[in-house]
């Protein structure tokens, strides 16, 4: 079964946001079907800004191609408006593919994008973003890439019309919709109830959107539940927590539950494999020599 068999499931799969190599490998260790590049957390770790635009091509295929190679759990790729237009997409499907992602996200916001839960944002025409979707489509080697196609519709059209572009994005081939931050419980389901698609929900701390379990939402017809930010959110608590205590104390003496031991930190990132192949390699090589 590929990807969009698992999404279609009568589970709902959880996705988490990842934004490093590392973040992968935790990702992959507790046992998640899927994870998500999120381009938030790629701008604000790679530059410490906010999600503005301010992240292209280059660096989110460059962030694919460390990620994907770090593991083998389905990796889908927040890939922005495409960086352009149909031409552009079509490259950049090609190019995530070659990276070893298993899909894509691509929105209609007007270029520069900034975060769904953000003020200000603005959408193309929905004809030009068809021809981009259509574009994506068309480029994927494998029918196993997910493409997902979202819309930022509802905060400057409306829900009626970020619904029908949905409804549209899914006539078009789109495997799965996402119609980006909605306000209430009561708009979340009618999303669900008016598409009968597979739905991204999805789950900011903080954001325009209501949080509910997983659960809640599959009764609501969402398939896919995304929290995209939580680790990087965690991450940055944690971060600031000990740096606090060392600007302060010059130690961190947090509790041993606080932080993770040199041991626990090596075998995330695969030390005890690492050593495993030199000691192949090593006997490997001393038969050679005797045999010589």
């Amino acid at each position: 079964m590929g990807l969009i068999d698992d999404i279609r499931s009568k589970k709902p799969m959880v996705v988490p946001g990842v934004y490093d190599a590392l973040g992968a490998r935790m990702a992959q260790s507790v046992g998640f079907a899927a994870m998500f590049q999120t381009g938030y957390g790629t701008s604000a770790t790679l530059f410490g800004m906010p999600d503005y635009g301010f992240v292209g091509a280059a660096e989110t295929l460059d962030n694919a191609r460390r990620i994907c190679s770090a593991v083998s759990t389905p990796v889908i790729v927040d890939a922005d408006t495409g960086y352009g237009g149909a031409l552009n997409v079509r490259r950049l499907v090609q190019q995530l593919e070659s990276a070893g992602a298993a899909g894509m996200f691509l929105e209609d916001q007007v270029w520069p994008k900034r975060c769904g839960h953000m003020h200000g944002k603005d959408v193309t025409t929905h004809a030009e973003y068809t021809e981009k979707l259509g574009a994506a489509l068309d480029a994927r080697q494998s029918r196993d890439f997910v493409i997902v196609a979202r819309t930022d519709a509802r905060a400057t059209l409306g829900l009626e019309n970020a619904i029908q572009r949905g409804v549209d994005n899914y006539k078009t081939g789109a495997d799965v919709i996402f119609i980006e931050a909605p306000l209430s419980i009561s708009e979340m389901g009618q999303i669900g109830s008016s598409i009968k698609a597979p739905l991204v929900a999805n789950m900011i701390e903080g954001g325009v959107t209501p949080l509910q379990s997983a659960e809640s939402l599959h009764g609501m017809g969402f398939s896919l539940v995304l929290y995209p930010l939580s680790v990087l959110y965690a991450s940055a608590a944690a971060s600031l927590r000990a740096l606090s205590e060392l600007h302060k104390n010059g130690t961190v003496s947090s509790k041993p539950s606080d932080i993770m031991s040199f041991d626990q930190f090596n075998e995330l990132v695969g030390l005890s494999d690492m050593h495993k192949l030199e000691e192949q390699y090593r006997i490997k090589q001393h038969g050679a020599k005797q045999e010589n």
